[in-house]
């Protein structure tokens, strides 16, 4: 797991493989970490359901950047196929 220092976003890979970045906001970089909170750290093993980061709305919108979350997967290219989990 990896955690940006401004905590808007944070990278994940599964057991197989499969790499998520999670991106919140658009230029959110620039907010240094106000309005967000992590409670997980670098290199942290997570489980289904763990509480990552939070983040404030409002904050994000006060700073106009938009508060789109993003989530990519980065290596998908090495994946035949990708299923939707139940």
């Amino acid at each position: 797991m990896m955690l940006f220092p401004t905590k808007h976003a944070i990278g994940l890979q599964s057991k197989d493989g499969l790499e998520v970045l999670i991106h919140v906001g658009v230029d959110t970089v620039q907010m240094n970490g106000e309005g967000f909170e992590a409670f997980v750290k670098q290199d942290d093993v997570i489980h289904a359901g763990d509480k990552l980061i939070t983040f404030d709305r409002a904050k994000i919108k006060d700073a106009n950047h938009p508060d789109t979350v993003i989530v990519v997967l980065t290596n998908s290219a090495n994946f035949e196929k990708i299923e939707k989990a139940a």
